[in-house]
């Protein structure tokens, strides 16, 4: 039974010798080991304070870039409402020329075709007095070649003219 039951002497060393280990470790170890455990906790703390520090200014950050993407995006509008009204404004003004142009283009013609009608009409008219003149030439040399066809024209031109 001495092997279950120890006896008095071996607790008595055991308890001195565990004693002289606690007193050993608390007065070398246990001092290392707090500060270690200690420096430990405040660099795990301070992580931590890193990490939530981090986090925070990360979501400062995307709220920043979040509103430089709105704001880009809003002179991106800007610029492409500006200039939707500038190329529709420069289409305006083109057709606005365009109509003027042909405006124009179209009275030239019409004045060009006007003075070409004119033309045409003092040229057929000259060349209707011209063949009149030449027709009647003939006719005159034709019945003014025979003396009586002479007095005979002569006697109807009396009878036409009335003396007042």
């Amino acid at each position: 039974m001495e092997l279950v039951t120890p006896g008095i002497g071996l607790l008595f060393w055991q308890t001195i010798t565990f004693l002289i280990v606690l007193f050993l470790l608390s007065k070398f170890a246990w001092k290392p080991i707090m500060k270690a455990l200690n420096d430990r906790e405040t660099s795990i703390e301070n992580a931590l304070s890193a990490a939530e520090k981090a986090k925070l200014e990360i979501q400062g950050l995307k709220a920043e870039n979040e509103k430089l993407l709105a704001e880009a995006r809003l002179e991106r509008d800007k610029i492409l409402k500006e200039a939707t009204e500038a190329g529709n404004h420069l289409i305006e003004t083109a057709k606005q020329r365009a109509n003027e142009e042909g405006d124009r283009m179209v009275a030239n013609a019409r004045e060009s075709i006007e003075n070409e009608k004119r033309a045409a009409i003092t040229e057929v008219k000259n060349m209707a007095a011209s063949l009149s003149v030449e027709i009647a030439e003939r006719i005159l040399r034709k019945e003014l070649s025979n003396p009586q066809a002479q007095q005979a024209l002569a006697q109807d031109y009396i009878k036409e003219v009335t003396l007042n």
